[in-house]
């Protein structure tokens, strides 16, 4: 145990709706700490994005203390308490289980489906995931309970499982994702014996559903560090099981070079958000994607398809079996395909088409999305510079601008005609 005048937590760090929950658990008669990530970061001196709380009160308990709460979870019974926006998370002491308690259930594979078995502090913390995210801040006298060297690891920059390193990975595969997360996030590094559990069981990844994947792929590269998320994953071996597709694409050079649109992608992305600008999920995605569907498309172009069907068919081909491995929303895949198949129309420069193009509720994703391809050579540098100027032209200039150019070639013959015609009937 670390006390008060040993670590650097102070209550004035903590959310107020935090402590209202932490001295009402305690005023209850219940233990009350802070728990995981917050704990970590508050350490670290960040602020942290929430407050978890951990009691040994079970759910029913702390829905009765609370009318503000709602229990949520099958796999885990947690309860939530709700003031406003901010939500504070419950959740009850985590007990010893064992095969033969109905209250937990493995699959084949070790994998924990169901785990309401409750308990004590000293057993909840060895059903953590990792020696940093396993301090507690006790509400009583304001001390960090530390029972697996955490405190020391946190000192070292060091993400280290507790207990047996493979076994942490087959009861949930997805905490080799948040290794990484978490070692990019904090720059840390990760432990040999858990790097060595990553490699060996990365497959596992495999058996997640797909909208959990999906919701851990958001953390994962929408966070700042997506770059070098991206770098991390594939040396483990597990972006290939979030995106199988992407990393054939990307094991194929073009004439000697490493493909670069998604790795300026992610950057740009990050230094968006470094910025404090937003992205959209249904863009970034749209680039993790991008060289499968190209492939597709453009073997579709040699078997005669035209250029609009066979990028529509590609983004069919692509997102259906990419929803299948991370469950992206409707509304995202519709958002990326139609991103998709605005590129070809960016090809065509004349007559009405690029005004028409200029009013599409996407023009200026796809339009960024050009510009990415161009600055990566995916597309032509000169066109991109066209439809620059052509965004800021007046109404003039921009006719002007799609006017075929075999139209005024046309149109100086006929004046020129026009001419000689006139110039013949005022001869004598």
């Amino acid at each position: 145990m670390y006390a008060r005048s040993e670590h650097t937590i102070s209550r004035s760090q903590v959310s107020d709706n935090a402590l209202k929950v932490l001295y009402k658990l305690k005023k209850e008669g219940f233990d009350a700490y802070l728990v995981g990530g917050c704990v970590r970061d508050l350490l670290l001196g960040r602020e942290p994005k929430d407050f978890d709380v951990v009691t040994n009160a079970d759910p029913e308990e702390i829905k009765k203390i609370f009318r503000n709460c709602r229990l949520i979870g099958r796999r885990f019974r947690l309860a939530h308490v709700h003031f406003g926006k901010e939500v504070i998370e419950v959740a009850t002491f985590r007990g010893k289980g064992d095969e033969q308690n109905e209250k937990q259930l493995l699959n084949k594979e070790g994998r924990l489906l169901r785990d309401n078995v409750y308990g004590t502090i000293e057993e909840d913390v060895w059903r953590r995931d990792f020696t940093v995210n396993s301090l507690y801040y006790n509400i009583k006298d304001y001390s960090v309970v530390d029972y697996v060297g955490g405190m020391e690891d946190h000192q070292a920059g060091k993400i280290k499982f507790i207990g047996d390193a493979e076994i942490r990975c087959k009861e949930d595969p997805v905490r080799m994702l948040r290794a990484v997360r978490f070692a990019v996030k904090l720059g840390f590094n990760i432990d040999e014996e858990c790097q060595k559990a990553i490699h060996e069981n990365s497959s596992l990844l495999a058996s997640i559903p797909p909208a959990r994947l999906y919701d851990e792929m958001l953390k994962l590269f929408l966070t700042g560090y997506g770059l070098q998320t991206f770098e991390m994953l594939r040396h483990f071996g597990l972006f290939q099981i979030l995106f199988p597709a992407t990393e054939k694409s990307l094991s194929v050079e073009e004439e000697g070079f490493p493909k670069l649109f998604l790795i300026k992608a992610l950057q740009n992305s990050d230094n968006r958000i470094g910025d404090g600008k937003t992205v959209t999920v249904y863009f970034l995605m749209a680039a993790f994607l991008w060289e499968p569907l190209q492939t597709i498309a453009k073997k579709l172009l040699s078997q005669g398809v035209i250029e609009y069907m066979a990028y529509q068919d590609a983004a069919n081909e692509v997102l259906s079996k990419q929803v299948k491995l991370t469950a992206m929303p409707r509304y995202i895949t519709t958002a990326i395909r139609e991103l998709w198949t605005l590129q070809p129309k960016f090809n065509t420069r004349v007559g009405t088409k690029p005004a028409k193009l200029l009013t599409h509720p996407r023009f200026r994703a796809a339009y960024d999305f050009l510009l990415l391809r161009a600055e990566t050579g995916g597309a032509e540098q000169e066109l991109a510079e066209w439809w620059t100027r052509y965004q800021s032209a007046n109404e003039y200039e921009q006719r002007k601008m799609t006017q075929p150019s075999r139209n005024r070639k046309t149109g100086l013959k006929r004046n020129h005609r026009r001419s000689n015609q006139n110039k013949s009937k005022d001869t004598p």
